[in-house]
């Protein structure tokens, strides 16, 4: 009698020890399911700011972008500013003239003087060959327009700081603007473009192309 009353509570405390392993073994397996969770919102809110980024409006704003103008191509419609914060439509300017267009890379500046005062100083043989002359830049319409005052120039500037038109035009790798000049006809055929282009030369070449017109 006093064996079998002995082994019995051996047995009910080896029943009564397993339900606590069986616990400790489920509370460890629960532990890296959160863990993944955690992982996997980190992955959605590293999606959701790479969607928000600079870079991600970037490659958006270049859907914007205008052809490259190349000889032989016509000047596309784009709107831009002049130097007294007016909207000009580029397109207007070939409807009955043929049109001269310099760019300069920043205005007031020595290189970019010289070559808008030598198409000051001839503005008039190109007006009389029924051209205009545009100077086209990255500069704000207020600086340019100071620039236009402080030197007299006679002819109107047009505003691009997004270089969407000196882009096209090949003249705005790097962010920067090339000196160049480019001569369409009446109707907007790009028929000559010199870039890059000396400041003292400018002038004097895109005269001689549109005489020989």
């Amino acid at each position: 009698m006093s064996t079998t009353e002995s082994s019995a509570p051996r047995r009910s405390s080896r029943i009564s020890a397993q339900p606590k392993e069986e616990v400790k073994t489920t509370a460890k397996t629960r532990k890296p399911s959160v863990k993944r969770t955690a992982e996997a919102a980190a992955e959605k809110t590293t999606a959701k700011k790479a969607k928000s980024s600079p870079e991600h409006e970037e490659n958006t704003e270049d859907h914007d972008a205008l052809p490259k103008i190349d000889l032989g191509d016509v000047l596309p419609s784009i709107v831009l500013k002049n130097e007294e914060d007016v909207d000009v439509d580029v397109t207007d300017l070939v409807s009955e003239k043929g049109l001269v267009l310099f760019l300069v890379p920043k205005a007031d500046t020595p290189g970019c003087t010289n070559q808008a005062c030598g198409f000051r100083d001839i503005y008039p043989d190109f007006t009389s060959h029924n051209f205009e002359v545009y100077c086209l830049s990255a500069d704000s319409p207020a600086a340019q327009n100071k620039w236009k005052t402080k030197k007299e120039l006679p002819y109107p500037l047009l505003s691009d700081p997004k270089r969407k038109l000196i882009t096209a035009l090949g003249a705005g790798e790097g962010g920067k603007t090339k000196r160049s000049h480019f001569i369409f006809e009446k109707g907007g055929k790009l028929v000559d473009k010199k870039i890059p282009v000396k400041p003292v030369e400018s002038p004097a070449l895109a005269l001689e192309f549109v005489k020989s017109l």
